[in-house]
């Protein structure tokens, strides 16, 4: 594996999901004047994870602060064009093309000086909007409180015509009295004042209690309700308000209605009591209001035009803000050396793409038109490197299911190889359902299809996970319906697909009774299970003892696979210690209880025995020596079971003592007389010690890898029971999987048919698909997915997978588009 792969298309070889890619420690050697150009192509590269030698500085105290902050604040300014934008309803145009070389300056010139003009449109705009907001709500003033003086001028018009006629016929002495009244009072009449404006409707009542309040009852207010909402000008947005008008008399009384309508944001608007001037005013805000019409309207036009021009060229601007910004991160992660001419940079890249590398700083140091090319050379480390696994669309899925749990060490065994089988297949064993499993395949069908459209659109938080394991989905579904055959349920309906019935009935009462009235007359139903058993009694003991023993038999070989992968592991890092001291008493005690077991299970499937197999491994530790009597499946039983119950007893000690004292003499020897040593030369660029010895100098705890082991033998032990029961939850899903379809098809579908009415069928009909696809389709396929996963991690995973490794992050420019500030 740690040779460079060959016959790949392009630079990559082909893909190998087995182990992660062999990796290097590189160190480039840059000048100056071709390090932004060398760190934009192993950008687009993005082959090499740089490592931050400059961690100890804080970021203004890099090389290139300034060039970051001056990055920023284009960007900032970026965001404000696509706040406005949005606002605007106009959108970016999407930039399909090459990369435009754009300088950095140009766009840095350019960014300002749309910033300034659209800041200017923006603020004259917003002060026109106001100025018409304020004409709007003075020309409502005008039209309410003008109603209200009107009138009130009719009123009091009419009152004066009453009083006269009445005065025609009064006595005589009471005439001189009353005409002298009538002449005393307008020289004593005291001239009210009044002032107009708007309140918003829901403080109206408030400040009407407010003011009389404040007055002590001397004023006199009218309010009018204004039947559409107004856009309020201090704050742009639509508010219900009243006109009002009050009357006061005195200075005192005006400077509390002044006070108490600012602190009610009520608008104040003059206005005149002559009904000349009000029309006279009415016709002059009429005329502006239709002339700041115009103008506004005439500078949004011009807004929207400068917001397209911003839209045609604003990926582009913004690919090249945001990749300008990743490059001078990326070079503050460099150090600069004594002479301050060039920049040094180490980070971790696969072995293959070493050629690669080289190119890009050549190319880089040509087209800077540096005179000193860029130095690439390999470092030899004990580090542990970053695990890289190259995926496609269909594997991306399944390895971040596996990495979820924890990242692969390096070039350790990857879960992921099997995981794209057994993880589909187990949760199909829990949904086994054709009908079901036909539902799922259509739903991601239609992912997978229209998969190009949609990878490009924003998707709900739902949508986007189930868009991004789509393929997990249709291994998912496949299975199930292969699995659905098997047990031969389609919405809980048996079919005889494959062949007739084995079985036909004895006589007619049969059928309602138990499958001990049914004789075999033709062969074996050839694949899954008789459709003869769905419908009698003795449906639900068959297949709960099928399932139940079908998935210890799954259990036991998952976990052997577990442990076979454990023995892959210890090869490839050339460990005979975990080969003979932890992979062979695994094995032995596994196989020895549960693997008897499941040889017990078909064995008694072959042969048709009625053999208690609860009694024959109960009995085989509590009393190894007693006869098995009818237990007895085959000859010398007792025998073998001894045998396997040694060999159990006997690995226990295998896996606990052995290997702390092996570790602890290997160290001796490793480090007796070797402080001074000559170092061993290989071709490798890398080594990484393996998990079986201590590193380098370090002292050797002999108690703590002794507990460590007891704790790993303990925990195997009890796992080997505790993870055999686990997988029962097979057979418990899925008997709850089709025991809840069977109920949705008797008590909704079919009671619903059996009343014979067209409504109710409907009804019934409706009942039953929603409640096959919110619950069997969607609750069921994630408890299916969660035991699938489970299983997994726990029961799979832990007996060869130690994930404490860390991602492969290269410097790319490939995800910048999607990024978010």
């Amino acid at each position: 594996m740690a040779e460079i792969h060959g016959g790949g298309g392009g630079c990559c070889p082909p893909m190998d999901l087995m182990r992660s890619e062999p990796m290097q420690l590189v160190q480039v050697i840059v000048p100056m004047e071709s390090a932004h150009l060398t760190v934009s192509y192993l950008g687009d590269l993005g082959l090499v994870q740089f490592k931050d030698l400059n961690s100890d500085k804080s970021p203004f105290q890099r090389t290139y602060a300034a060039q970051i902050k001056r990055c920023g604040e284009m960007a900032r300014k970026l965001r404000f064009f696509k706040d406005q934008m949005s606002k605007a309803g106009v959108s970016p145009k999407e930039f399909l093309g090459k990369d435009v070389d754009l300088d950095l300056d140009d766009v840095e010139v350019k960014l300002g000086e749309l910033e300034a003009e659209l800041s200017e449109i923006n603020a004259n705009n917003d002060k026109l909007q106001r100025s018409y907001n304020e004409l709007m709500e003075y020309k409502l003033v005008l039209e309410k409180a003008g109603e209200f003086f009107a009138s009130a001028h009719r009123s009091a018009t009419a009152q004066q015509s009453e009083i006269e006629s009445q005065q025609v016929g009064e006595d005589a002495l009471e005439a001189p009295l009353l005409q002298e009244e009538k002449s005393v009072d307008p020289t004593k009449q005291v001239k009210l004042g009044f002032l107009t404006g708007l309140v918003p409707r829901e403080k109206s009542m408030v400040f009407e209690r407010i003011l009389f309040r404040a007055t002590r009852g001397n004023i006199f207010i009218r309010q009018s309700v204004i039947e559409e909402s107004v856009v309020d000008p201090n704050s742009g947005e639509k508010v219900e308000k009243n006109v009002f008008v009050v009357f006061y008399s005195g200075e005192r009384a005006k400077s509390k209605i002044l006070k108490i309508c600012e602190a009610f944001g009520a608008n104040r608007y003059p206005f005149s009591e002559e009904l000349g001037k009000q029309a006279q005013m009415m016709t002059e805000v009429s005329g502006r209001l239709a002339e700041l019409k115009t103008t506004i309207s005439a500078g949004l036009d011009h807004r929207k035009i400068l917001l397209e021009t911003i839209g045609d060229k604003f990926e582009q601007w913004n690919l090249k803000v945001r990749k300008e910004k990743a490059i001078y991160h990326t070079l503050n992660m460099l150090s600069l050396d004594v002479t301050k001419k060039c920049l040094v940079g180490e980070g971790w890249s696969p072995v293959f793409a070493a050629t690669e590398i080289q190119k890009a700083l050549q190319r880089a140091a040509v087209d800077s038109n540096s005179q000193v090319g860029s130095i690439f050379q390999v470092l030899r480390t004990k580090e542990m490197p970053p695990t890289f696994f190259r995926t496609n669309k269909f594997t991306t899925a399944f390895q971040e299911i596996v990495d979820a749990y924890g990242v692969a060490k390096y070039q350790e065994a990857n879960p992921t190889v099997f995981t794209i089988v057994t993880f589909p297949f187990l949760f199909a064993v829990m949904f086994g359902d054709w009908g079901h499993g036909i539902c799922l395949l259509l739903a991601t069908m239609y992912l997978v299809l229209k998969e190009k459209k949609l990878s490009n659109q924003k998707l709900g938080d739902i949508m986007e996970m189930a868009f991004g394991g789509r393929y997990v989905i249709l291994m998912m579904s496949l299975f199930s319906i292969y699995t659905g055959l098997i047990y031969n349920e389609f919405f809980s309906i048996p079919f005889p697909l494959f062949a007739p019935s084995a079985y036909e009935c004895r006589d007619a009462t049969c059928s309602e009774a138990t499958t001990i009235g049914l004789i075999k007359t033709r062969d074996t139903y050839p694949f899954g299970v008789d459709p003869v058993w769905h419908g009698t009694r003795s449906e639900l003991p068959f297949l709960n003892s099928l399932k139940m023993k079908m998935s210890i038999l799954l259990g036991v070989a998952q976990m052997n696979l577990g442990i076979i992968m454990s023995f892959c592991n210890a090869k490839f890092f050339k460990s005979a210690v975990n080969i003979w001291f932890q992979f062979v008493p695994q094995m032995i005690f596994l196989n020895c209880l549960f693997g008897y077991l499941s040889a017990l299970i078909i064995i008694k499937w072959c042969t048709g025995s009625q053999a208690d197999l609860y009694h024959v491994m109960i009995y085989m530790f509590l009393s190894p020596m007693e006869d098995l009597g009818e237990n007895q499946l085959f000859p010398h039983q007792k025998t073998v079971q001894l045998t396997f119950l040694f060999l159990a007893l006997i690995s226990v000690p295998w896996m606990l003592l052995p290997k702390p004292f092996i570790l602890k003499k290997q160290h001796e020897a490793r480090h007796q007389g070797q402080s001074y040593a000559q170092l061993e030369e290989t071709d490798e660029s890398l080594q990484v010690e393996t998990n079986g010895g201590a590193h380098g100098h370090e002292e050797f705890e002999f108690s703590e890898i002794f507990v460590h082991q007891l704790i790993h033998t303990i925990e195997f032990v009890l796992g080997a029971v505790s993870n055999t029961a686990s997988y029962l939850r097979l057979w418990a899903l899925s008997l709850a999987h089709s025991e809840l379809s069977s109920v949705f098809y008797e008590k909704v579908l079919l009671m619903a048919l059996s009343f014979h009415n067209i409504f109710i069928l409907i009804v019934g009909l409706v009942v039953f698909i929603f409640a096959t696809v919110g619950v069997l389709l969607v609750m069921e396929t994630l408890s299916a997915f969660l035991h699938a996963l489970r299983l997994h991690w726990v029961e799979y995973q832990n007996k060869f997978y130690e994930g404490d490794g860390y991602k492969f992050a290269p410097f790319t420019f490939t995800l910048l588009g999607n990024e978010d500030e």
